[in-house]
């Protein structure tokens, strides 16, 4: 599973002209999963997101997580995330998990998150999307829970 995480002051998505989406002071995590991936990665990954310290303490360093800020989630669905680039001009998604497993564990993400955390808002899988956001900081964080198998080189 891979994802772009951003601290945000504000985000939110739209589809055909409605939001559908928003939060003040949290994260925007964009999120893709990838071939192989499995709920044991969404699990991996949506804890470390909830407890990635990136927001500012008292001291004005990055030392509190969205859980201790109370902050919002907005995720998104991107499987762009996936896209290799190393064979020509022209992306290739291979690595995206086919749709109907990429959005099973979209689905899978955004219930666990709501069970786990207070404030939970999303995009619509496979819509197109606007996201808009304005990035805290920036503090832009690249995260990848990759398969357990992968992980120990088996």
């Amino acid at each position: 599973m891979i994802s772009v995480l951003q601290r945000v002051r504000e985000a939110r998505v739209e589809v055909d002209g409605q939001v559908i989406g928003q939060i003040g002071h949290g994260l925007l995590a964009l999120v893709c999963a990838e071939r192989g991936d499995s709920q044991a990665e969404a699990d991996k990954f949506l804890a470390k997101m909830l407890k990635l310290r990136i927001f500012q303490d008292e001291a004005g360093k990055m030392n509190k997580s969205v859980v201790d800020v109370a902050g919002g989630l907005l995720i998104v669905s991107q499987f762009t995330l996936a896209a290799d680039t190393s064979g020509g001009n022209r992306p290739s998604f291979t690595q995206a998990a086919p749709p109907a497993d990429g959005e099973r564990l979209y689905d899978y993400v955004v219930a666990q998150a709501r069970a786990l955390h207070p404030q939970v808002a999303t995009g619509r899988f496979g819509a197109d999307m606007k996201v808009y956001l304005m990035n805290d900081g920036p503090v832009t964080i690249p995260l990848r829970v990759a398969p357990a198998a992968a992980a120990t080189g088996a």
